[in-house]
């Protein structure tokens, strides 16, 4: 968490402000956060009572929002949901910013994620249509727009085809000045690696991804750790939604874009299926 609040500080261009939620800690955060918080009056904190569990997805929303209500948005331009788990670069928001101003319709962005492994970098694989969750940089008229996020799990991946969807860029840049370390890998869980795969593959199911797609990204991924079996933890999360007729995301309409979209992509790759949207809108 230092490392992630160094690395704010630190940025060329800062935050005008940075609403830090506190959700519920019981370890030595309050006492950090206040550290900071006395020594630099654009911080705030807002505390969140202890549920007893970890919650991601939801969780991880209801506390974003536990933030985002404290403030006006239109007094502001930008905005960043931004984890603590993270070494940002030094001209981070600067250079998003820079790329944003260039292009009017990009509504969300971000740099790429990688992990320290000994003396190297390994970047996490992550689509360039695509913001990253731990990162998420908006143009506030857009997140508003296309009426924030969905507080289920796989709400980072909706967001991002709702702006498609709505006309506006979601993308990510793998450029040296907006490379950041992730310091916890995407996808795991206290309970396990096998498990946020699992949550992964419900998520999709959710969101309204068909089978033939999960089929497919989960074929993609055998060479990621866990080689293999965290592409059977994938297609066994979505395939068990399936057979307990899990709700989905209701709505048919977003599903239907998104099912058009995947197809195209099943066909073309994404890159071209997102490149051909975006020329039509």
């Amino acid at each position: 968490m230092r490392q992630t609040l160094e690395s704010v500080i630190g940025q060329s261009v800062r935050p005008t402000k940075w609403i830090i939620v506190d959700d519920g800690s019981t370890d030595e955060t309050p006492r950090i956060l206040e550290e900071y918080k006395a020594r630099h009056d654009w911080i705030e904190i807002v505390t969140r009572r202890d549920r007893g569990r970890r919650a991601v997805g939801p969780g991880v929303i209801e506390a974003f929002y536990a933030g985002y209500e404290t403030i006006k948005p239109d007094d502001y331009e930008y905005l960043c949901k931004l984890d603590l788990d993270l070494i940002l670069p030094p001209r981070y928001f600067e250079s998003l910013m820079e790329r944003m101003t260039a292009e009017p319709r990009i509504a969300t962005c971000s740099g790429k994620a990688y992990q320290k492994a000994a003396d190297r970098l390994i970047k996490e694989k992550h689509g360039d249509e695509t913001s990253l969750g731990m990162t998420k940089f908006y143009r506030v008229s857009s997140f508003e727009d296309i009426g924030g996020f969905v507080r289920e799990v796989m709400w980072d991946g909706i967001d991002c085809h709702r702006c498609r969807m709505k006309g506006w860029i979601a993308c990510s840049w793998d450029a040296p000045e907006l490379r950041f370390v992730h310091l916890r890998p995407m996808g795991s869980t206290q309970q396990g690696i096998y498990t946020g795969r699992m949550r992964h593959g419900f998520g999709q199911y959710f969101m309204g991804t068909g089978f033939l797609f999960i089929a497919a990204s989960a074929l993609g991924r055998v060479n990621e750790k866990p080689y293999l079996l965290g592409s059977c933890a994938i297609l066994w999360g979505w395939l068990k939604s399936a057979l307990r007729r899990t709700p989905r995301y209701a709505d048919m309409e977003f599903r239907r874009f998104l099912r058009r979209y995947q197809m195209r992509a099943l066909l073309v790759g994404k890159k071209r299926a997102t490149e051909e949207l975006h020329r039509r809108n």
